[in-house]
């Protein structure tokens, strides 16, 4: 996979607040294999960036995981789900420097940072250029257009409107300031802890995903999700749908994204599957699976419409909410 070496980067749409030096204000964390545990934790929360009940988050996930590495602690990153702060996004540190270092796609195929940029510029481009309206022909009351959202870069710990993260919490969104936020040295975790093969397109379907997570607030999908725990709930139907929509752009990546190969989408594939719920309990929990306290899908259902998603290139096959089939 390569960025088109002439095409313009907009740096706009990332907001960087590393180095601000901003705490994430969390009372007594654990030690030891926490990190890992938290970062668990994160992954399975943080498409709902708020909006899942402490319930779920109790039983589904610090029930089986801490007991299993920690001995019962509860991880640092859960006040993600903690209720909302104040509304507003963050004040915006270092962004001239990612405008004056990320011009082109030349940028990008030499700069993490810049092909980050490039992601976003890509991503939101689709939907603003006709993908979301697609989607929305498809869902009564859906808002009328896409509205382009930031991404946030932060490092260590962010506030934001849905509460107070670390860096273990993953990549989220964050439908109360309607902002992405990502520690870009996630996609070092993702590899080294959950033993993904990594590389550009896998980075791209991370923030694709959240973005897909966007999408679902303004259809007003998001608002309408009841059920949180379970093999075929609510919650379940919503990530795997952000996983299709995430496939989707990925079908139209281009003109600014080229030369996705099959390792490229063998990788994201590969990416998708070792977030999987069962993946997480069964072989990094080491545990029993367990269908009933699934919040995201298994590793075949996300791969599924992942590959759904892009083999079809279009968001209104992506009613995971009309299926029984998922």
């Amino acid at each position: 996979m390569r960025y088109d070496d002439d095409a313009r980067l907009d740096a706009s749409e990332v907001t960087d607040q590393r180095g601000s030096g901003g705490s994430p204000g969390f009372g007594g964390g654990g030690g030891g294999g926490g990190g890992l545990v938290a970062l668990i934790i994160g992954m399975l929360l943080r498409g709902r960036g708020g909006k899942a009940s402490l319930g779920v988050v109790v039983l589904a996930v610090i029930g089986f995981l801490a007991v299993q590495f920690l001995g019962g602690g509860t991880g640092t990153s859960t006040n993600v789900a903690g209720g909302f702060g104040d509304p507003g996004g963050p004040a915006q540190v270092g962004t001239g420097d990612l405008a004056s270092e990320c011009r082109t796609g030349a940028d990008a195929n030499a700069k993490l940072d810049c092909a980050i940029v490039a992601d976003i510029n890509s991503i939101q481009a689709y939907w603003a250029g006709g993908g979301y309206a697609r989607a929305a022909s498809a869902v009564r009351g859906a808002q009328p257009t896409y509205q382009r959202v930031d991404t946030v870069f932060f490092s260590g710990g962010v506030r934001t409107a849905c509460g107070s993260a670390d860096s273990s919490a993953g990549p989220f969104y964050c439908p109360g300031d309607n902002l992405v936020y990502i520690d870009l040295t996630f996609y070092d975790q993702l590899q080294q802890q959950f033993g993904a093969q990594g590389g550009p397109l896998v980075n791209a379907y991370v923030l694709a995903h959240e973005y897909g997570h966007h999408v679902q607030a303004q259809l007003g999908t998001e608002a309408k999700v009841r059920s949180r725990q379970g093999a075929t709930s609510d919650s379940v139907r919503l990530e795997l749908q952000a996983d299709c929509y995430a496939g989707v752009w990925m079908n139209h990546a281009a003109p600014l994204i080229t030369d996705i190969t099959p390792e490229d989408l063998n990788s994201a594939v590969d990416a998708a599957q070792r977030i999987g719920d069962d993946y997480i309990q069964g072989t990094l929990g080491g545990g029993t699976v367990n269908p009933d306290s699934f919040t995201h899908g298994s590793s075949e259902q996300r791969k599924r419409w992942l590959t759904t998603g892009y083999t079809g290139g279009d968001p209104t096959r992506c009613d995971t909410f009309a299926t029984n089939a998922l």
